[in-house]
């Protein structure tokens, strides 16, 4: 059985946040689990993981999401927020 979460973020810093992440993007599944990160708009991005089992689903969710969390950090301690 496959398992799916999707977040959207709202952040004026979206296009910043998801350039970082798009590199760690894997459309094709070569483990339990992978992960894509998409630009909705400017201000908005999507982070969708699927796996194969919910405690692959949970440890990939939690890499996904600290991720977001590093990436808004470095945004803010660097003075680049709002940028494009």
């Amino acid at each position: 059985m496959r398992h799916e979460a999707s977040f959207c973020f709202y952040t004026k810093d979206a296009t910043i946040i998801a350039a970082s992440l798009i590199p760690e993007s894997d459309e094709t599944p070569d483990g339990r689990s992978w992960g894509t990160c998409r630009i909705i708009s400017p201000e908005k991005l999507e982070i969708r993981i699927q796996a194969d089992d919910i405690t692959a689903l949970r440890a990939s969710l939690n890499s996904w999401l600290r991720l977001v969390q590093i990436a808004e950090e470095m945004v803010q301690t660097t003075g680049r927020s709002g940028e494009r």
